[in-house]
């Protein structure tokens, strides 16, 4: 393996965007390639990656391509959801038929729409021999990384170990039309969201000494609502922002979910990880916010808790923009300012670790068991919100299971009456 790490995008949408911004803090390793379905928009992106300086990217004309380019070590997935199992039956078949080799794969989060595609993907990963990682950014949080070590070498080394994690993620909506179609993005905000949120409150409440399954979940309990989007002004609203194809009238997804996820540690004793998602929050932006609490100890993050705060009266009139902070919803009044939002998401910190694994040959532990083992806990969520109890940790009929929402055969509870 060479000093350096050639990498490519699948993908070339907002993620993608994050990522490139990312690797201005990245050392070892360019970005030197990008595909997505719409060259121009590759195009677009590889720009951005060279007017950065963080590598000299070009646009592909496929993944095939892209994959036979010996200049390309690894490769970054993060195009839509319901694209990713072709997209990697296509980087696998190119390994496979001797047109070129990588190092390592990196996946987006969610894993796949559903258990029987997700275990497909660790199916075709296995297959292929490479390394493989599962890109859940908020874990590398640097708020959450510290708060973290602090609260497990100062507070549970002397009291003893944490037993409630709390989690959200909340903002008013996404920013392309297929995250709101339950059948292309595999669900509504539980799929699209609470992935992050499951993630949070499982690595707080593990003992960073121990493996992954020293915790080990047991029951979850779900509720899902259309809270907001399925009003008749916010349908039509949806409609003339994200096209006819997104009608929340006839196939609305949900826009908020909770869900309370019960485990046990080695010793038998309970833990409890709340974790909550929305598409119905109207504030500054995008709201991270977390909490772990110990016998003696607690700690708390919010991602609009910052340093940074920008004042604008009414006489300040603007285009709308998102130059403040992620998804923001006013261009007026007092605002958080996030100063670096690729850091502060856990961007940086993630791609730096990944790319050292895959330098080093280091298969991590963060990887697409652990994004099968979060896409079960989100179906066995959406299984709890449909029959409205408690399941058993993995109920029965997990891997076939498709939620009502992704079938287009979801009724929100209420909505008639709206």
């Amino acid at each position: 393996m060479s000093k350096r790490l050639g990498v490519g995008f699948i993908g070339s949408g907002f993620i993608t965007k994050f990522h490139i911004q990312s690797w201005l803090a990245v050392r070892d390793a360019d970005i030197l390639g990008v595909w997505s379905p719409n060259f121009e928009n590759a195009s677009g992106a590889a720009g951005l990656a060279r007017s950065l300086g963080v590598g000299e990217a070009r646009a592909y004309r496929s993944i095939t391509e892209m994959v036979a380019d010996p200049a390309i070590d690894a490769l970054w997935i993060c195009g839509p959801n319901h694209r990713r199992v072709e997209n990697l039956e296509e980087i696998v078949a190119a390994l496979e038929s001797g047109k070129g080799r990588l190092v390592g794969i990196a996946c987006e989060k969610p894993l796949a729409r559903n258990v029987a595609e997700a275990k497909r993907c660790v199916a075709l990963i296995k297959r292929a021999g490479v390394l493989h990682a599962y890109l859940e950014d908020q874990l590398f949080t640097p708020p959450l990384m510290k708060g973290r070590a602090l609260a497990w070498s100062r507070g549970a080394s002397i009291s003893g170990r944490p037993y409630l994690a709390r989690a959200a993620e909340e903002h008013s909506g996404p920013h392309m039309p297929w995250f709101w179609q339950g059948a292309q993005q595999g669900g509504g905000v539980l799929n699209d969201m609470m992935c992050h949120s499951v993630e949070v409150v499982r690595y707080l409440l593990s003992d960073p000494t121990k493996p992954r399954n020293s915790i080990r979940p047991v029951k979850v309990t779900a509720q899902i609502h259309s809270l907001k989007w399925s009003r008749p002004e916010y349908v039509r609203q949806l409609k003339e922002t994200m096209g006819p194809e997104v009608d929340y009238a006839k196939r609305p997804s949900e826009d908020f979910a909770r869900a309370t996820i019960e485990y046990v540690d080695e010793t038998g004793r309970p833990l409890i990880g709340e974790v909550t998602t929305s598409w119905s929050f109207v504030g500054a932006g995008l709201r991270l916010s977390t909490e772990l609490l110990g016998p003696e100890y607690s700690f708390s993050y919010n991602s609009l808790n910052t340093g940074g705060q920008l004042f604008l009266s009414r006489r300040v009139v603007g285009r709308a923009g998102e130059d403040l902070v992620e998804k923001q919803n006013a261009e007026q009044g007092l605002m958080p300012v996030v100063g670096n939002e690729a850091a502060e998401y856990g961007y940086e910190a993630e791609n730096r670790h990944f790319v050292r694994c895959f330098l080093d040959g280091t298969q991590p532990e963060l990887n697409f068991d652990d994004g099968l083992e979060v896409v079960e806990l989100l179906m066995t969520a959406y299984m709890s919100a449909e029959q409205e109890r408690t399941l058993e940790f993995r109920p029965p009929g997990l891997d076939t299971f498709v939620p009502a929402v992704a079938k287009g055969t979801w009724t929100p509870r209420g909505v008639a009456n709206i």
